[in-house]
């Protein structure tokens, strides 16, 4: 694993960069009030910031479906979202457990948790993730759902580290409560199964690309939002236009970065 500097550790310009990266996070995950607000988006960038701001490889996002049961909406990687998925069938695992006990929860060496967590640890293991740190998404006494960061070496998160992503989690909480509060929706209830709909949308999204084009799923995705950037669109509306198949998406039909 490659090691990423921490917050405060670097004395020139560097530390100057990432602190605006900081801030810059944290503006993008405190503003919900924009007309293409879109919660899986949301998360999904939560993923995305959690393993370029922090030492860890992957990350995953379960949330709070409206019967209160945890759903796996956003992640990092293929890898990691299987590995969620897998511990949502057989409810044991680090994130099932930090929002259940709304605290967080890390293990340095997921080899000596085989008894903690009987199905979650060797598929963790299996899957090349040898550490884990998982924090609740929670605002005072609600939970609504819990952030699983996963690295492929044993150790722990250091202070600073730890801090920084209860801080993210924080935030990002505090965003899609407020976007629930300020949509007025008929019921946040609905609201919210139509996000984890959308999500399920993206997933088909990425599974016909991956086939059509013979390609991974995280190939695939990263050209599912490559093209809804280069093209200034929601993810889950060009998600949609490919399940449809009212739109078709192929490598060079995005727009090239810059």
């Amino acid at each position: 694993m490659v090691e990423r500097a921490r917050v405060g550790d670097a004395t020139d310009g560097t530390q100057v960069s990432r602190e605006a990266e900081v801030i810059a996070a944290f503006v993008r995950l405190s503003d919900t009030l924009v007309d293409d607000y879109d919660v899986i988006e949301f998360l999904q960038f939560l993923t995305e910031r959690g393993i370029h701001l922090v030492p860890v490889d992957e990350a995953a996002v379960m949330l709070a479906a409206p019967s209160g049961n945890l759903q796996a909406v956003a992640s990092s990687s293929e890898r990691s979202r299987l590995l969620e998925l897998f511990e949502l069938q057989n409810r044991d695992g680090p994130c099932l457990e930090a929002f259940l006990s709304a605290s967080t929860v890390w293990s340095a060496d997921l080899s000596s948790e085989l008894h903690r967590w009987p199905s979650f640890a060797p598929r963790a293991i299996d899957d090349g993730f040898r550490s884990v740190h998982s924090v609740p998404l929670k605002l005072r006494n609600e939970v609504i759902g819990a952030l699983n960061l996963l690295r492929v070496e044993p150790g722990v998160l250091g202070d600073a580290d730890a801090e920084l992503v209860k801080a993210l989690s924080d935030i990002a909480t505090v965003g899609v409560l407020q976007e629930r509060l300020v949509s007025r929706s008929a019921a946040t209830a609905s609201g919210l199964q139509t996000a984890l709909t959308s999500r399920v949308r993206n997933e088909q999204a990425k599974g016909i690309l991956s086939e059509r084009l013979d390609i991974s799923v995280d190939a695939a995705f990263e050209l599912l939002r490559s093209y809804a950037r280069g093209n200034s669109q929601r993810l889950t509306d060009v998600a949609l236009g490919i399940v449809s198949r009212s739109l078709d998406v192929t490598p060079g039909t995005e727009p090239p970065a810059g």
